[in-house]
């Protein structure tokens, strides 16, 4: 589990690309730079971990490019304290990069067996401690633990779970891509009991979410 100088120097490289892109929060760019992600993909792609794509990492999934990581969490607009719900924990990228914070609780869900078993293992190599690493269903959240301030969706929903939307503390965010083949990424805020303001931030593509399939 090694973070070379030379790791760090494309990561450095990286965090500029992301700039260039339009990623102004240093919150941010912070954590992306403090988060090797050549530890969360297989060992023959290590060579291409700071590269701005998409790589596979088994069951049929993907770790996110790190732009759509930047402009997920830069939605999110995080603060200290704010306890945050991931919906897919796949590599566990997007998990590090968000516990990068230090100040955030984190709660994630992944319903493929295979990849829960690895990253959690992950997890404990590299001593990343989330309040709490879940085998489930994303489609229905964490309702015993709600409220949380940020819930994060890591894969295409056709549409909105209503149990997330329910599970957000009045203020919370929900970031999620929207749609069948190609999303819409959409950030809702909780405004009051009933009442969500919905925003879109144009076309991504994501693996699908899918229900039951545990």
């Amino acid at each position: 589990m090694i973070d070379s100088t030379k790791h760090q120097g494309q990561r450095k490289q990286l965090i500029g690309k992301l700039r260039e892109k339009g990623i102004k929060d240093e919150l941010v760019l912070k954590a992306m730079m403090k988060v090797p992600r050549h530890l969360f993909m297989d060992s023959g792609l290590e060579d291409y971990a700071y590269v701005d794509k998409a790589y596979p990492i088994g069951a049929d999934q993907t770790i996110s490019q790190p732009y759509t990581v930047a402009f997920q969490t830069q939605l999110l607009g995080l603060q200290d304290g704010d306890r945050v719900l991931e919906i897919g924990t796949g590599s566990g990228y997007q998990t590090a990069v968000l516990m990068a914070f230090d100040s955030l609780k984190i709660f994630t869900i992944e319903r493929q067996h295979e990849l829960f078993k690895k990253t959690s293992l992950l997890f404990k190599k590299l001593k990343l401690r989330p309040r709490k690493v879940v085998f489930g269903d994303g489609y229905k959240g964490l309702p015993e633990l709600a409220p949380f301030e940020a819930i994060i969706v890591t894969a295409g929903a056709p549409k909105v779970p209503k149990a997330l939307l329910s599970q957000l503390a009045i203020g919370g965010r929900l970031v999620i891509p929207v749609g069948e083949k190609e999303q819409i990424m959409t950030r809702y805020i909780r405004k009051g009991e009933k009442d969500f303001d919905r925003q879109t931030f144009g076309e991504f593509r994501f693996v699908p979410m899918l229900k039951d399939r545990n």
